[in-house]
């Protein structure tokens, strides 16, 4: 099972959409897709149809163990979806406390990854979806993963955010051992305005991080996806937003970038 961790240290900038419409583009080729929604938030969760504030089970539940030194299973917190082949464990808003609770006890940046080690072999992917501050659950995201998705919002805070995705690599890197891939992925990309094209123009001029070739265009269909709990690369395959999508996802796997090339700039 691959395991891909979708995160940023802004809010806003497509993190969940990113999620979501990659899975949605690896289900059209018959994966078996497994979501990870560590977002307090939990708008993947409410995407695939369950309440943070009510589902169960939750993740919530695999912390509170491994404070008390036991561990859970994936398997024991995935939820089927509506959608074929598409699991999720499920967010909960009780993830806000987690810090305050647990944050500080040893090992709780490593349940996650040893509760995924425990996964059946009924993936072919997990997709980690991370809250926007760097905290425990972030941590535990990062270190659990084997490729990092930074999704960039093309406007002017953009650089800032890259800097305290740079500190944060380094720290991980650290922990880990290891380097950790990451792409940097610019989204919700407007050619019309002059704040989009002059951050991507700033960004593109950076030489301290991997950054994707193509961009991920502002569409008003992937909203309207998300309203209906379907991902428009499912729903919706050749919208400009799918295309990206699809685009993005063949360069994670190393595959022909035709699509990415032919929609470099697209607005």
């Amino acid at each position: 099972m691959k395991i891909w961790t979708i995160a940023a240290q802004k809010g806003g900038v497509g993190k969940t959409t990113t999620t979501i419409s990659l899975a949605g583009a690896l289900l059209r080729e018959r994966a078996r897709v497994l979501l990870v929604d560590l977002d307090p938030h939990g708008s993947l969760t409410q995407y695939c149809g369950f309440d943070p504030d009510q589902v169960e089970p939750n993740l919530y539940s695999l912390f509170a163990a491994a404070a008390e030194d036991n561990m859970i299973g994936i398997d024991d917190l995935v939820l089927p979806t509506q959608i074929e082949d598409l699991s999720i464990a499920p967010s909960s808003t009780a993830l806000v406390t987690l810090e305050r609770r647990f944050g500080l006890k040893q090992g709780m940046g490593l349940a996650l990854k040893r509760s995924l080690a425990r996964a059946s072999k009924h993936y072919d992917y997990c997709l980690i979806d991370c809250p926007p501050t760097l905290g425990v659950l972030v941590v535990n995201a990062l270190v659990s993963c084997e490729q990092l998705i930074v999704p960039v919002q093309t406007e002017f805070l953009a650089e800032r955010s890259i800097d305290r995705l740079l500190g944060t690599l380094k720290m991980i890197e650290s922990a880990r051992g290891t380097p950790l891939p990451h792409l940097v992925v610019p989204t919700l990309f407007d050619r019309r305005t002059r704040a989009a094209t002059e951050t991507l123009a700033a960004i593109r001029a950076r030489t301290d991080i991997n950054l994707w070739g193509g961009v991920i265009p502002v569409d008003t269909q992937l909203r309207e996806a998300s309203r209906l709990g379907v991902p428009l690369t499912l729903r919706q395959p050749y919208a400009r937003g799918s295309i990206a999508y699809q685009a993005l996802l063949a360069s994670l796997r190393n595959e022909p970038a035709d699509l990415a090339e032919t929609l470099r700039d697209v607005g």
